[in-house]
């Protein structure tokens, strides 16, 4: 078992392995081992979907929206998912920036989503609140950490909710879960009120719902004039027939999961061109660059709680691995940031967008006793998200069908050029009008 969790952190932390293991187990030691989470709360749905939850009243024809436990709600303790934060933090004393359009149409708020400790952890599990249940199926992960709006969507609890993302916390869960998730491009919604994890080179705001339709009026809650934009996207551009799409292939990806993308392209008709080798091999690195900040932003922001009884062992050991490469590799990271973006663009002076599956499986299955380091470690070394936010383009994960397997659902993901939401809105809804048929 050691030596199956040491290859997963050297796959996913590189050369840095070793030293995050024994961080890890030190950081257990001296632990006092009360770190194990209390009673947890009476979840006020079945599916675990939320934290705070106020049904609409019968008859409430207004759009709802659900909060993901990241953003301030004026009244309501932002927690994060914590134990420690729900118990400790006051009430919030005013809204994030980002409601502020959704409070001037007045829409019903239902809740405040559940989702990972923290949202450090990217398998969407919550030890006090409990795991938001896979609509998909019950065994498996909801993906995270934006776990608890995914689930409010697929269940209808919610026309539509809000996530946030900073290495594939929107897409990931939206994938797990078969809706529609948007990452936004980094800037442009604003961050002030939201949790940071890497505010500065990382972090977005963005909507999640169950299909484009709702998705497209979850962006408008949160940009000015955008319903008017994406009209004029879809009017620009009502067929596939003039989208070119570079396609992305990831050593590593489930053939299944590669063809029903593949699949999905052909039936909605774009032109689809193969992307070089060596693009690859830097959209490889730029994955590894990515985990890298996300890991140092959360041990920057959230090393505070390393002595606090009620965040989990699990928590703090994520945590711990981002003060081991705050030293290490986390320098270089930020310096080949710039090439990065530059190579992005580059890119999109050929296509129109980019292509690839969201997740190289499908999501595994909770594990029997709980996650752990290793499993969290584990499921990143899946996602194909966090270059994205590297580059801080906006993305667009959309559910698409999958032949021969038990979840007869993938995802494909749309990357696009910055500020391109509208573009990518009208993209996915092609994809979803093709493959619905």
């Amino acid at each position: 078992m050691f030596s199956q969790s040491n290859q997963l952190f050297r796959i996913v932390f590189g050369g840095a392995a070793t030293r995050a293991i024994l961080a890890g187990v030190a950081l257990i030691s001296w632990l006092n081992g009360c770190a194990i989470p209390n009673t947890r709360p009476v979840s006020a749905t079945r599916d675990r979907a939320f934290i705070e939850y106020w049904p609409p009243q019968p008859g409430n024809k207004k759009l709802r929206l659900a909060v993901k436990d990241l953003i301030d709600m004026k009244g309501v303790v932002t927690t994060a998912g914590s134990e420690f934060l729900a118990k400790h933090s006051p009430p919030a004393k005013r809204d994030a920036k980002c409601l502020e359009i959704a409070r001037q149409r007045g829409v019903q708020f239902v809740g405040k989503t559940n989702l990972s400790e923290l949202a450090v952890a990217v398998s969407g599990m919550n030890a006090y609140y409990g795991n938001p249940r896979n609509p998909l199926r019950d065994s498996l992960i909801p993906g995270g950490s934006s776990s608890g709006s995914a689930v409010a969507v697929a269940n209808e609890e919610a026309d539509v909710a809000l996530g946030t993302d900073s290495a594939g916390s929107i897409r990931i869960p939206a994938a797990d879960c078969g809706v529609v998730g948007l990452k936004t491009t980094f800037g442009l919604i604003p961050l002030k009120g939201v949790y940071p994890i890497a505010p500065t080179q990382l972090d977005t705001v963005g909507p999640m719902a169950k299909d484009i339709a709702r998705t497209v009026l979850g962006m408008d809650l949160l940009e000015s004039g955008f319903l008017n934009r994406y009209h004029q996207a879809v009017a620009a551009k009502p067929s596939a027939k003039d989208i070119r799409v570079g396609r992305l292939y990831i050593e590593g990806t489930d053939p299944k999961v590669d063809r029903a993308v593949d699949d999905a392209l052909a039936a909605t008709g774009f032109e689809v061109v193969k992307l070089s080798q060596e693009f690859t091999d830097r959209w490889n690195q730029a994955q590894k660059d990515a985990a890298t900040v996300a890991a140092v932003g959360a041990w920057l922001y959230d090393l505070k709680f390393q002595k606090e009884s009620e965040v989990t062992i699990r928590t703090k050991a994520v945590i711990a691995l981002g003060g081991l490469q705050y030293k290490t590799s986390y320098p270089a990271a930020l310096k080949a940031q710039p090439a990065w973006k530059a190579e992005v663009g580059k890119v999109f002076r050929e296509v129109d967008f980019i292509a690839m599956p969201t997740m190289k499986t499908l999501p595994p299955h909770v594990p029997l006793f709980g996650g752990t380091v290793a499993f969290e470690a584990q499921v990143l070394a899946l996602q194909n998200t966090q270059a994205v936010n590297f580059a801080g383009n906006p993305a667009l994960a959309v559910p698409v069908p999958l032949r021969g397997a038990k979840v007869h659902v993938t995802s494909l993901q749309l990357i696009g050029p910055r500020l391109a939401e509208a573009d990518l809105l009208n993209a996915g809804r092609l994809v979803e009008n093709a493959v619905n048929r």
